[in-house]
């Protein structure tokens, strides 16, 4: 697959039918967030946190070979942890 064909379903998925099942990312992974921070003990885990961890579950994966949807999802994690951390947009200095 094409890097833009990777960003580009990265972008379909996250911003169609997944954000229709699980709501928000924002509410969403402030949810997992809690949840996570409960079963730490109180070390609170933020929603961009979520995102990144996720992202590294995605990335530890593929360890075990390549898998396209392993690289999606993890460029959608990516994606939103930018989003849900408040990251001002870079610009192409070219």
């Amino acid at each position: 697959m094409k890097r833009s064909d990777t960003l580009k379903t990265a972008d379909r998925l996250i911003n169609g039918q997944r954000q229709v099942d699980y709501g928000s990312p924002q509410e969403n992974f402030e949810k997992i967030a809690a949840r996570w921070s409960q079963i730490l003990g109180g070390f609170e885990i933020e929603a961009w946190q979520v995102c990144l961890m996720m992202a590294d579950l995605k990335i530890a994966r593929l360890s075990n070979g390549p898998h396209g949807d392993s690289f999606v999802d993890a460029c959608g994690y990516l994606a939103l942890a930018s989003e849900l951390a408040g990251c001002a947009t870079v610009e192409d200095d070219s």
